[in-house]
């Protein structure tokens, strides 16, 4: 059995202070960053002993690697000869270094840019000392329609192997985007039609709750983070008799990491081992006559 693991333990706090994020500029006080380090230590250990093939994909409220126990979690977890993948939603604001220490052959990161935080030659000189590394990585932003032109300088100052994806931005009134906008976005991620006008998701099969689960920092596990059902806990054993092939009880689903499981959705095919870090098996990027005269 391989097991995809989507582990969202309690921390919150970010640094950066984007308007969008309900966690901008939050603030952990160090008890709760201290047991966020033993659960986080604890599900590596409990990761460490599995005899079975593990994909894990972090997903904090907050900004991770700014904490050296997620970077240390990181480097562990990439050295087990089990681990397929292991990879890590971060704004990419932290040092390298660490990365020396790694597997790059099973770690990535899914990097967000937000060009109202960070100088994007910045952000791509980050990027480029991925690149000189051997980082596997993808960039996304939210598509606000005030930053349609910094997206198109982002995918231009991309190296072309490197994914850019799109969010559509959640607090977006009816008709926010033009038809001719959202064919400008699609032009540089063909996937952003899914989270723009997600398909409806009730009855839906799904691999969560089969070969894809989601692990609080208590070792709770539910199918995915959009569903409450519990299967059991972590570290007793006990969510493994739950497993088993179950069809979406939501309307809809507009998050990538729910989505991407859907069986009837093209995204295991099209991503394969890459479907964690949002990276498609085949990227080559180009832009197009008419973006470039624009």
């Amino acid at each position: 059995m391989h097991l995809s693991v989507l582990y969202r333990g309690r921390l919150s706090s970010c640094n950066y202070d984007c308007g969008y994020c309900p966690f901008a500029k939050t603030y952990d006080d160090r008890e709760t960053l201290r047991r966020d380090a033993e659960e986080l230590a604890r599900f590596v250990s409990w990761a460490e002993r599995a005899r079975h093939p593990l994909s894990v994909l972090f997903t904090p409220w907050g900004e991770g690697l700014v904490r050296r126990h997620y970077r240390d979690a990181m480097v562990r977890l990439s050295r087990l000869p089990h681990l397929r993948r292991v990879a890590i939603q971060t704004n990419l604001c932290v040092g390298l270094r660490w990365l020396d220490e790694a597997d790059l052959d099973a770690l990535a990161l899914w990097c967000t840019y937000h060009p109202d935080q960070v100088d994007r030659d910045a952000f791509l000189g980050r990027c480029r000392k991925l690149d000189r590394r051997g980082v596997r990585y993808s960039v996304g932003m939210v598509a606000m329609r005030e930053h349609l032109d910094e997206i198109e300088a982002m995918r231009a100052g991309l190296p072309a192997h490197v994914p850019l994806w799109l969010n559509a931005y959640d607090e977006r009134p009816p008709g926010y985007y033009s038809a001719a906008e959202v064919e400008r976005l699609a032009l540089i991620d063909p996937h952003f039609r899914y989270n723009l006008d997600p398909a409806p998701s009730l009855g839906a099969p799904c691999w969560t709750g089969e070969n894809v689960i989601s692990v609080d920092g208590n070792g709770e596990v539910r199918r995915c983070h959009f569903v409450s059902e519990r299967l059991g806990n972590l570290y007793d054993g006990s969510f493994a008799a739950g497993l088993r092939e179950r069809a979406c009880p939501n309307a809809c689903c507009d998050c990538y990491i729910g989505y991407v499981h859907r069986k009837d959705l093209p995204f295991q095919a099209e991503f394969g081992r890459g479907l964690l870090e949002r990276i498609p098996l085949r990227q080559a990027w180009a832009m197009p006559a008419a973006a470039a005269g624009r």
